[in-house]
């Protein structure tokens, strides 16, 4: 077993460290709302720290689930910092989707200091999370991998390393990019069969067990047609990493204009106030 630290307590993290206490580690949690780290240690054990650095303090690996760029290097750096508190060869595994720029930034700094640094972006949504069935995109070195790897089986369904440092991130905004794409089709084909008076969640249940089928689909179909969107992964964090994926496209040469255009309608459904409620929201716009 090891001595974990978990920076970040929200709908993914809260969940992620639970599974790692429940495996047995000793886990120190660090959230920026104290009261929310003080709750999370009543129910699940452990202990949690005030700053970043006094979480990491002594920990085999620290893990951060947190919300942006901004916010992870605010909790890696400075005197309060997680690497501030580190000890040598300690590992920080990232599952924050961030951008592979301030990944590899970071990366970089962690190596010069003698840490391991994986960046292991996650899917699966917050049912994922409850239920300790993440998909997890992996970048960093192969050694950091390896050590890492047992530890995030604690909330992993499939988890692979796929290149360097910045890699787990690629891979997360491939998987955003295909997310985009599905759930602006599910919802045109939802309103129409609406518009054409037929029973959806019939529909549906004969169309996802052929070509068209998806995890969206069989999911999301029915808290559509009912119209509720108070779950789930938030519009606003949706537009957050569709804009990483366009300026990283941008920045490589590669073409994205259903993406882009996706995200437009989700700055739409934005301005209808959707935008803490659930990427399904999409088929709002259609009605």
């Amino acid at each position: 077993m090891a001595r974990i630290a978990f920076l970040g307590l929200g709908v993914m993290g809260g969940p992620m460290a639970r599974h790692l206490a429940a495996k047995g580690h000793t886990v120190t949690v660090y959230n920026r709302t104290i009261a929310k780290a003080e709750a999370w240690v009543a129910v699940h054990g452990g202990s949690h720290a005030l700053t970043p650095r006094d979480a990491a303090k002594d920990a085999d690996f620290v893990m951060a689930c947190v919300g942006n760029d901004d916010d992870l290097r605010a909790v890696c750096l400075g005197p309060d910092g997680a690497f501030a508190g580190m000890k040598a060869g300690a590992i920080f595994v990232d599952h924050t989707t961030v951008s592979a720029q301030v990944t590899r930034d970071l990366s970089a700094v962690a190596g010069q200091a003698g840490l391991g640094f994986v960046d292991a972006p996650v899917s699966g949504g917050q049912m994922g999370a409850e239920n300790g069935q993440l998909s997890i995109m992996c970048g960093g070195t192969e050694e950091g991998y390896a050590a890492a790897e047992p530890v995030m089986a604690a909330y992993a369904r499939i988890c692979r390393r796929l290149g360097g440092s910045g890699a787990g991130q690629l891979a997360k905004m491939m998987n955003q990019i295909c997310i985009a794409g599905l759930m602006q089709g599910l919802s045109e084909a939802l309103a129409f069969g609406e518009k054409a008076g037929l029973d959806g969640a019939a529909v549906v249940e004969v169309i996802s067990q052929g070509a068209a089928g998806s995890w969206q689909m069989v999911n999301r179909h029915k808290t559509m047609l009912e119209d509720r969107f108070d779950f789930g992964f938030a519009v606003d964090w949706m537009r957050k990493d569709l804009g990483i994926c366009l300026d990283t496209a941008d920045q490589i040469g590669a073409s994205l204009p259903v993406t882009a255009l996706v995200d437009q309608f989700y700055k739409d459904v934005q301005r209808m106030g959707g935008g803490r409620g659930d990427t399904s929201g999409l088929i709002r716009r259609l009605r």
